[in-house]
């Protein structure tokens, strides 16, 4: 099953562009996802299973920093229309 998850990091802290950059470069690297980006999150679409086991670790990551982070996921199932439409 596809689905598109829509994300927002908010790592809390003064410096919170670096850790929000190695989440989405951490994500870009794993086979099997598409990311597209506005300026509000992120939005990752592939299989049910992929993209749960990449957030998962993900999540994981960002929470083991020395700062608190908040995030946000929107989960969109059923049939995941094409990028742009």
């Amino acid at each position: 099953m596809q689905i598109a998850v829509d994300i927002s990091l908010y790592p809390l802290t003064a410096d919170y562009i670096p850790p929000i950059k190695g989440f989405i470069e951490r994500l870009q690297a794993r086979p099997g996802l598409a990311l597209e980006y506005n300026s509000l999150s992120t939005q990752v679409r592939g299989d049910l299973d992929t993209v749960f086991e990449a957030l998962r670790e993900e999540i994981r990551t960002a929470f083991a920093g020395r700062d608190r982070a908040v995030v946000v996921l929107k989960v969109i199932g059923g049939p995941v229309p094409p990028a742009g439409a």
